[in-house]
């Protein structure tokens, strides 16, 4: 009894000494940890010191004078050249040009690769008529396209935003085709067990389900359009980013490549955040995924 009551007071005591349960301290998850999470400003912090660190280096390498400024030219000029564009060589225009290319070839690309994605990835007889055929064709690369897009639609706006939906689309099929796949089949045999007919199944639950890995999809695919507009615009145009940065590589401009360039990818990274955003808005129940 005496051991038992010793046992009991030294508990007691113990507890009595630990902390409340509100001031302990929660022991935080490292930094490095798989699939962690970290802090918002913690996040914007790491995001700005990735973009600081190739900019110095840029910087460095500039005010070595390793490389010779007609190959490399600095900040301060690839600066000046994009105010002197902005003003007085018509960046408006091709800034304009440009985003109505990608956009249309891009949304061209989607309306008809959603559908076809959807059906593909649902119905395996449609898997067996699109997909060889669509394996077939993206090992192509688009560039070689060019010659007949001008051949069949001229040197018009339509040759850019075919050449465009050329390099979007087959890949964009494909993988709406895998994300749909990726749907689990549980889901689709529960809906089958309460009497689902297959257009219900098709729209109220595999669609729902893969549309947030589709809009992942639209993200990748939206920077291949920019790519291919590029490669567009450098053949039988005379406006846009593309053909500007191709008509600076002539007179050997390289600032003003320097700045066709990083509008571009400023351009990307816009879009690419915005899509971001609607992710979180139309599927909040992924956060933290």
């Amino acid at each position: 009894m005496d051991a038992v009551a010793m046992k009991t007071e030294r508990i007691s005591s113990s507890s009595a000494e630990r902390p409340p349960p509100s001031r302990r301290r929660r022991r935080r998850a490292p930094l490095w940890s798989i699939r962690g999470q970290v802090a918002p400003h913690t996040y914007v912090i790491m995001a700005c010191v990735g973009i600081a660190v190739p900019f110095l280096a840029w910087v460095a390498v500039n005010a070595i004078g390793t490389v010779p400024r007609i190959f490399m030219p600095s900040p301060t000029d690839v600066a000046l050249r994009f105010v002197s564009w902005l003003s007085n060589e018509g960046f408006g225009a091709d800034f304009w040009t440009s985003v109505s290319r990608v956009s249309l070839g891009f949304l061209a690309s989607l309306a008809l690769a959603l559908p076809l994605g959807l059906l593909s990835g649902t119905f395996k007889p449609a898997e067996a008529l699109l997909e060889p055929a669509m394996d077939f064709v993206r090992y192509m690369p688009a560039v070689a396209f060019v010659p007949l897009m001008l051949l069949w639609c001229g040197v018009g706006e339509t040759s850019k935003i075919a050449v465009i939906f050329v390099g979007t689309f087959f890949q964009m099929l494909l993988m709406f085709a895998d994300d749909v796949r990726r749907v689990p089949m549980q889901q689709i045999e529960a809906a089958q067990t309460m009497g689902a007919t297959r257009r219900e199944i098709v729209y109220r639950v595999i669609f729902p389900s893969a549309a947030p890995a589709m809009l992942t999809t639209c993200r990748i695919t939206l920077g291949w359009a920019w790519t291919y507009l590029v490669v567009a615009e450098m053949v039988a145009a005379n406006s846009g980013l593309g053909y500007a940065i191709l008509k600076a590589q002539r007179f050997l401009q390289t600032d003003k490549i320097f700045a066709g360039l990083i509008v571009i990818g400023v351009i990307g990274l816009v879009q690419d955040q915005a899509l971001r955003g609607l992710h979180k808005v139309l599927f909040p129940y992924l956060k933290g995924r």
